[in-house]
């Protein structure tokens, strides 16, 4: 296992997820009084790893049929173009 990879993608994933409306969603489902907390985190840990599962095996099927180069340019313009459009909207 190449740990430097690991940790990278570790520490991208827990940065991006921070925060994020997927969080909030888990905080709200904790806060109720009346829901077992090992449950929520139980759903939201699969549901994590469900999507990112479909993100390893989507990323495995499109490096079959495009450079990784190009993959790197296509996200990072896919980032540039939604902040480009989220500050429009702001």
């Amino acid at each position: 296992m190449d740990y430097k990879i690991l940790l990278s993608v570790f520490a991208t994933v827990f940065i991006a997820e921070l925060g994020d409306k997927t969080q909030l969603a888990t905080m709200l489902f904790a806060a109720d009084k009346e829901v077992s907390k090992l449950t929520v985190f139980v759903g939201a840990s699969l549901a994590l790893i469900a999507t990112s599962a479909l993100g390893v095996l989507a990323g495995s099927f499109i490096s079959d049929h495009i450079s990784t180069r190009h993959l790197q340019y296509i996200a990072g313009t896919g980032f540039i173009l939604i902040g480009i459009w989220t500050l429009l909207k702001a």
